[in-house]
């Protein structure tokens, strides 16, 4: 059962610890109500918002960052650069890099990437990734293995990855990724479970994961969180978001 008690603010704590609040959520190329887009990643107070779907083509970087400055955060990675990806921060955190990734293509598919960074929050350090896997099932599971081998790259203590799936739990892609790292929904269920779509909402295809040693404290769709209205994520985009609170230990 999902709780509704709110997520814990965003702060360090005495170990040096860092609580950050992390959001991913597929945006449809912001084709939909932009001024809700906004004011619903603004209500979330995120220090992280992993991106699907971001503007790729003309003016598209002029697109993400009046996003960015609308809610609250500034552009770290990705976008067309990336495919489609792409990731957003807030001045808490610290940029140690970047890197937009393209997978291998498929003849006659949708080309896809991450977007990938390493940040600092204080004392702790993390690699981040934001990924829209493939509507194809064989090229997805290929590519969640890929997603995989980058966390392990990234050569940090912890690290997250985040995105749209394109597939509900119980298929292969999602359970292979809920075998190597926690599933933030499933370890700590918060808010609502289902992202697709926001008028009828009947199935879990967008999700956060973390590496083992990250605590989480809450994971779900943000309905009820103060400022998040009905009315703004039906306006958005086609997706709800997903928002989770961690706890990332100190180097």
């Amino acid at each position: 059962m999902a709780t509704t008690t709110p997520l814990p603010r965003s702060h360090t704590e005495s170990d040096g610890s860092a609580v950050i609040r992390v959001l991913s959520y597929n945006i449809r190329s912001m084709r939909d109500d932009t001024t809700a887009l906004a004011r619903v990643i603004h209500a979330c107070a995120p220090d992280l918002v992993l991106v699907q779907e971001a503007p790729r083509f003309f003016r598209w970087r002029k697109k993400l960052a009046r996003l960015a400055a609308a809610s609250g955060q500034t552009i770290l990675s990705g976008g067309a650069t990336a495919a489609g990806p792409a990731l957003l921060c807030s001045m808490r955190a610290t940029v140690e890099r970047t890197e937009d990734v393209l997978l291998p293509l498929t003849p006659g598919l949708h080309r896809r990437g991450l977007a990938t960074a390493v940040v600092r929050f204080g004392a702790a350090r993390l690699g981040v990734v934001s990924c829209h896997l493939s509507l194809q099932k064989d090229e997805r599971y290929t590519q969640s293995g890929l997603l995989l081998d980058r966390l392990a790259a990234f050569g940090t203590p912890h690290a997250l990855a985040g995105g749209d799936l394109n597939e509900r739990p119980d298929g292969p892609t999602f359970t292979r990724l809920a075998a190597d790292l926690q599933d933030c929904w499933a370890t700590a269920p918060w808010g609502t479970e289902y992202t697709s779509t926001p008028t009828d909402p009947h199935q879990r295809i967008d999700a956060i994961f973390a590496t083992r040693g990250i605590e989480v404290l809450g994971c779900g769709v943000p309905y009820g969180h103060p400022g998040v209205t009905e009315t703004d994520l039906r306006a958005a985009t086609d997706h709800l978001p997903v928002l989770a609170a961690l706890r990332v230990p100190a180097e």
